[in-house]
């Protein structure tokens, strides 16, 4: 995971990064669980500590992190509900998950309806005004999980409103200011963050520990990525466009040009 540079045939990187994938995993595979399967499994145990039986919230569930969440779910065994589009609500089922269409319903209405007094916690990689409407949702001493901010981009780029780009200080500004806002907000409910790039960097060995389990959860067939598409590295940017339309069920992933 180099972080920038990632589109490209070969990269170069120092041999305490590299770590062995088991023999006879498919690549594809391999390399969804270590973006996707990361960010959910630690966001789940570490950073919602979900136990068995917890109810929780997963928007963009049929995404590549929310199919990881919802499969990593299903294995600690919590109650799933997932936002997704009604064409897509089937396979939020098969993996475990209530499906809530969030174009046509309000999705902390359907949670109070569903649950009756909330969820335990929510994962939530669209952020803006969105993060509080994933506050409605918590039950009181619930967590909202931020990891994302899907909600500055229209059709993949960045939004009119948000020209000046992605900057990590100013995001991070920003992220601290909802963070602070939500401890002065009535009840209890937590607003935390998260970053696989910090965690890579300042828990190298929390990384490593975390690559290898899943990389075993792999194995033994107990998680399955799915592959919305394979296509060739020189086709990078109609990836990109892909992902900026919507509607991609799973990961999509380049391979080196042949």
């Amino acid at each position: 995971m180099p972080i920038s540079g990632c589109c490209t045939q070969y990269v170069c990187l120092p041999q305490r990064k590299f770590i062995p994938v088991p023999a006879g995993l498919d690549p594809a595979e391999a390399v969804a669980v270590i973006l996707n399967y990361i960010t959910a499994y630690q966001m789940l145990h570490r950073s919602a500590k979900v136990k068995p039986g917890q109810r929780v919230l997963i928007h963009g569930a049929v995404g590549g992190v929310g199919t990881a969440l919802l499969q990593l779910g299903r294995l600690a065994g919590v109650e799933m509900y997932g936002t997704c589009s009604a064409q897509a609500a089937d396979v939020v089922r098969e993996l475990g998950a209530t499906p809530i269409d969030y174009r046509n319903s309000d999705f902390v209405q359907e949670i109070r309806r569903l649950t009756g007094d909330g969820v335990d916690a929510v994962f939530d990689g669209i952020g803006g005004d969105n993060l509080w409407r994933s506050r409605d949702a918590l039950r009181e001493g619930g967590r909202a999980v931020v990891y994302g901010f899907q909600a500055k981009l229209h059709g993949g780029r960045m939004a009119a409103s948000a020209t000046r780009g992605r900057h990590p200080i100013r995001e991070s500004a920003i992220l601290g200011w909802y963070i602070l806002r939500n401890c002065l907000l009535p009840g209890r409910k937590g607003m935390v963050p998260y970053s696989i790039q910090w965690l890579m960097r300042l828990k190298p060995v929390w990384f490593r520990h975390v690559l290898l389990t899943l990389f075993d959860l792999l194995r033994q067939k107990k998680i399955k990525p799915l592959i919305a598409q394979r296509l060739p590295l020189c086709q990078a940017r109609h990836a990109h466009e892909l992902l900026g339309s919507g509607g991609v069920i799973g990961k999509v992933v380049l391979i080196p040009n042949r």
